[in-house]
């Protein structure tokens, strides 16, 4: 199984949106969250030990932000994991994605950017830029 033994998936899931279950409107959770239904909406976890989990009949219409991730259904929207991201065989995301640490196993489908961004800086520390900004910020100044 996906995730199985990793830091990520430590959390306990305590909240279940079962395959028969569509939610309208966005989702906020600490802890973990696993879905099989449909959420229509924008999925957000709080705390850096959040985690989602979404099997391979889950769907998310929405954008997500999430610390940790583990995706085997379909995410239409960007996806946003400051820790780690786990796109399973079934995965399919019609968005960007911005990542820390990915793993993607042969079949997942990104239909979108990948954007890579440097770990969360300790509080006071420089505020944390993605690989995309730096070179933008470099083009737009005249840097090389």
């Amino acid at each position: 199984m996906w995730g199985q033994g990793k830091k990520a998936t430590s959390a306990k899931i305590g909240t279940l949106i079962g395959q028969d279950t569509e939610i309208v409107g966005d989702v906020r959770f600490s802890g973990g969250l696993h879905i099989d239904g449909s959420v229509k909406g924008n999925v957000i976890g709080t705390g850096e030990d959040a985690v989602l989990m979404v099997s391979e009949h889950g769907r998310i219409e929405g954008e997500v932000r999430v610390p940790n991730v583990i995706l085997n259904g379909a995410v239409s929207g960007d996806v946003h994991a400051s820790g780690r991201i786990e796109l399973a065989p079934q995965a399919k995301v019609n968005g960007n994605v911005y990542y820390s640490l990915i793993e993607m196993a042969m079949g997942a489908a990104v239909n979108g950017s990948l954007v890579h961004q440097a770990a969360v800086a300790a509080p006071g520390a420089q505020s944390r830029k993605s690989s995309t900004e730096e070179v933008s910020s470099s083009i737009i100044q005249g840097n090389s």
